[in-house]
């Protein structure tokens, strides 16, 4: 950075030097930087605060269903996705995303469909345009009832 310009604005002129391989020579570039941020809230937090198994009868009972109720601090969510994984949460086995729209509270009920019992890790991401935010839970899978 050099002294002031000689112009009678007084910020500092920037100059950058880059060598030239070829030929050996320096390119001056003298002018002024601006940049802007801007600072956005986001998703800050989610939280599954409810699990519940929807009860089927036996002709439906192909796929066991679970309701996940959640919530989230800050921005509001514009989609949700859902993975589900192996009980140590390192294989997935599916992926489901969805658009949502949440208008005032940030309170949302997700239906997923299990095909087989057992003990999964679910991961539920609500997302916005400039973040998201992951919550996860092992649940456990009971021929149409959860834990």
């Amino acid at each position: 950075t050099t002294g002031p310009s000689s112009d009678s604005d007084s910020s500092p002129t920037v100059a950058s030097v880059e060598d030239n391989p070829d030929g050996g020579c320096h390119i001056y570039r003298n002018g002024y930087y601006g940049s802007r941020i801007d600072v956005v809230e986001g998703i800050l937090e989610v939280n599954i605060i409810q699990m519940t198994s929807i009860q089927m009868t036996e002709s439906q009972a192909e796929n066991s269903l679970v309701d996940f109720v959640v919530t989230c601090q800050g921005s509001l969510p514009t989609d949700v996705c859902t993975v589900v994984s192996d009980p140590t949460c390192q294989v997935s086995k599916s992926m489901v995303c969805d658009p949502i729209v949440v208008t005032d509270e940030c309170l949302l009920t997700i239906r997923r469909a299990f095909e087989e019992p057992g003990t999964y890790c679910i991961n539920i991401t609500l997302g916005d345009d400039t973040s998201q935010a992951l919550a996860s839970a092992l649940i456990s899978v009971n021929g149409g009832e959860s834990t």
